[in-house]
């Protein structure tokens, strides 16, 4: 399996597969393409049909959007057991993963995914507040349901983490004050291996996209 990918000091729609993928140690190569530049949509094009990153080629298959790569990994590994097994939980997991998919607006545009930023006295608009304040509750109701067999939102480590692990990041980047159940649960993905790698890439990356710094500056 190949995955396309964007950059890794902001792609947090391509971090999502490429972080569950790692974690769940699947062999996967992966393609890097440089967003935001003059030949981007041309080189990304030969992949996806929608024209974004990621993607996933397997085979004779090509998925592509995070939840969609997500869902075909799940069902292609049973074995990794990358949703719950307990219905409830399953049903939960999966309508918090979408709802991150499809929603948070505000959040996305207010706090741009910037992996390696630290900002100072940032304060998040009403509208991305309330984005904020709902994630913090999706955290501590899932932990506090499902939590009790490991550290991650349903015990396991599953899709439903990789789909917000962007989001850890961006509270990280913007200073976003939270509590102590949702601080522990940052902690925990910070601290992921495949995340510290993650990390690592990003700093050794070259290409700067004006748009995504100096956020809280402005």
């Amino acid at each position: 399996m190949e995955l396309v990918i964007g950059n890794k000091k902001y792609s947090s729609w391509s971090f999502r597969p490429w972080l569950l993928i790692k974690a769940a140690g699947i062999p996967f190569t992966e393609k890097l393409i440089l967003i935001r530049q003059a030949d981007s949509a041309a080189k990304i094009g030969r992949y996806s049909p929608a024209g974004r990153v990621p993607v996933l080629r397997d085979g004779r298959v090509t998925v592509w959007e995070s939840l969609a790569i997500c869902e075909h990994l799940a069902e292609k590994f049973p074995s990794k057991r990358l949703w719950p097994s307990d219905p409830a939980a399953k049903a939960e997991a999966r309508s918090v993963s979408h709802e991150m998919h499809a929603g948070f607006a505000a959040l996305r545009q207010k706090l741009p995914c910037h992996f390696l930023a630290r900002y100072r006295n940032f304060k998040a608009p009403a509208d991305a507040q309330a984005d904020i304040d709902r994630v913090l509750g999706i955290w501590k109701t899932a932990r506090r349901k499902w939590g009790k067999g490991g550290p991650f939102l349903f015990g396991r480590f599953s899709v439903a983490d990789a789909m917000y692990a962007p989001v850890v990041f961006r509270f990280l980047a913007y200073g976003v004050p939270a509590d102590a159940v949702s601080r522990a649960y940052m902690r925990t993905i910070e601290s992921l291996p495949a995340s510290r790698e993650w990390v690592a890439a990003a700093r050794a990356e070259k290409a700067v996209i004006t748009a995504y710094e100096n956020i809280a500056a402005r």
